[in-house]
């Protein structure tokens, strides 16, 4: 079911799609040929193939769906169609140049803004705001090949960021009452994925949940305890990961105890004490977990940290749920000040940053910084069907885990608190990290 609650104004749907491809060129501009291909790895695209790719999906969901265009060049779908071209193919594809890939992504662009009339309608609404989000997350998906990579860091949204004043950690916990809650997106919603579709009634039972994420000067006593080296912190399927890998830190870290330095795209640097611990996979999250005697939270209690509100005398919790963690009267990302989003400070800040952005329940950054990893499997949410872009969700449950909250490099309009996430448990590539829960 193709699925849009209201019309949009086709002036926002335009400078979106513009946007949009303004921050996907950023990621490409002054890249030879060779970065442009780059070696063949499980976790990354080419970059040329990478940009084809969202123009190609631009032109198939609306020119093509819509409208029954056949693509404007010819070999548009042999070469860029993800459903059909494997991941290894991409390398082996006789891929156009970049000036050539740019000029079919104008084409595109110009054709699909051509068509915008100036009262959209909903399945229009839908369809913009589709290709807008995925090329979105493959604007994250760039920023994590630069990473693996090691190329340079790039800016690419205009945002300036306003200064963090507030730096180091933000220990303890909050408490969350029992009660009933809505878990997933309502239908008044202006654009829902179909795997956050719907909102139903769960019973919450009472928990405590990290006011933050686990910082790196956290993480590192884990390291430094032997976490990596004791069978008994690890789950089965985490320690044959382990003995495979044979890591012993996180992804980029760099030197020894007391000393530890990160990797930043193309720069080594001391390890940020209190920023979120990032680029651990869920193995490595959990096995933390066991260690310090807490636990990952659901998906269900990360949503209610996130959006829930208490009831009265705070013994139970509200019918109300906010669509951003802050107030509803605040509800759309003002970035500098609710969260760390759009690649405005180019990389995480300090884990106290943000009490603008704070849950009614004390919860700081749920969105923004680092993605955080939940205890729950991907699965659909009851009554289930998949939209459109069949291939979005449907292939992918049971397989993944789900991650929530967004990261630094994740674009504003995308991340809410009912945005759902999914990688592989082993991945630890992702600007990922974790917050925990007292265990009972």
């Amino acid at each position: 079911m193709e699925n849009s609650t209201r019309r949009l104004p086709s002036r926002e749907l335009a400078a979106d799609i513009r946007d949009a491809r303004r921050a996907t060129l950023a990621f490409t501009a002054g890249l030879d040929d060779e970065m442009l291909m780059g070696p063949k790895l499980d976790i990354v695209n080419p970059l040329l193939w990478e940009i084809g790719h969202v123009v190609w999906f631009q032109e198939h969901f609306i020119l093509h769906h819509l409208d029954g265009r056949p693509s404007l060049r010819q070999e548009a779908d042999a070469l860029y169609n993800s459903m059909r071209v494997a991941h290894d193919d991409r390398w082996d594809l006789p891929l156009p140049t970049l000036a050539w890939t740019e000029a079919y992504g104008r084409d595109v662009q110009e054709a699909i803004l051509a068509r915008l009339d100036p009262v959209v309608s909903a399945t229009d609404s839908y369809f913009y705001k589709l290709v807008t989000f995925h090329e979105d997350m493959h604007t994250e998906a760039f920023c994590y090949s630069r990473q693996t990579l090691g190329l340079p860091r790039v800016r690419f949204t205009p945002i300036e960021p306003v200064q963090c004043t507030a730096t180091g950690p933000w220990p303890g916990d909050v408490e969350i009452p029992s009660g009933t809650f809505m878990l997933g997106a309502s239908p008044i919603a202006a654009f829902v994925f179909d795997n956050e579709k719907w909102a139903h009634s769960c019973a919450v039972a009472p928990f405590k949940i990290a006011r933050a994420p686990v910082t790196n000067s956290e993480y590192a006593a884990f390291v430094e305890a032997g976490g990596y080296d004791n069978r008994a912190w690890w789950s089965a399927a985490g320690w044959a990961w382990l003995q495979t890998s044979g890591v012993t830190a996180p992804a980029y870290w760099l030197g020894a105890p007391g000393a530890w330095q990160i990797r930043q795209f193309d720069a080594v640097v001391a390890l940020p004490p209190h920023q979120p611990v990032m680029f651990v996979n869920w193995h490595e999250a959990n096995a933390y977990c066991a260690f310090a005697d807490r636990r990952l939270p659901t998906e269900l209690e990360w949503e209610v940290a996130a959006t829930a509100e208490p009831g009265a005398g705070r013994r139970t919790l509200s019918a109300v749920k906010r669509s951003r963690p802050w107030s509803q009267i605040e509800a759309h990302a003002e970035v500098g000040r609710h969260a760390n989003l759009d690649g405005a400070y180019g990389g995480p800040v300090d884990v106290a940053a943000f009490a603008a952005g704070d849950s009614a329940f004390g919860c700081r950054q749920m969105i923004g910084n680092s993605w955080e990893w939940t205890a729950s499997d991907f699965l659909p949410y009851p009554g289930f069907s998949a939209d459109a872009y069949r291939e979005y969700s449907e292939p992918w449950f049971g397989t993944r885990k789900v991650l929530r909250g967004g990261c630094w490099a994740t674009r504003a309009r995308l991340a809410t608190p009912v945005y759902r996430n999914f990688f592989t448990p082993d991945r630890r590539d992702i600007f990922a990290g974790f917050r925990t829960c007292a265990t009972p």
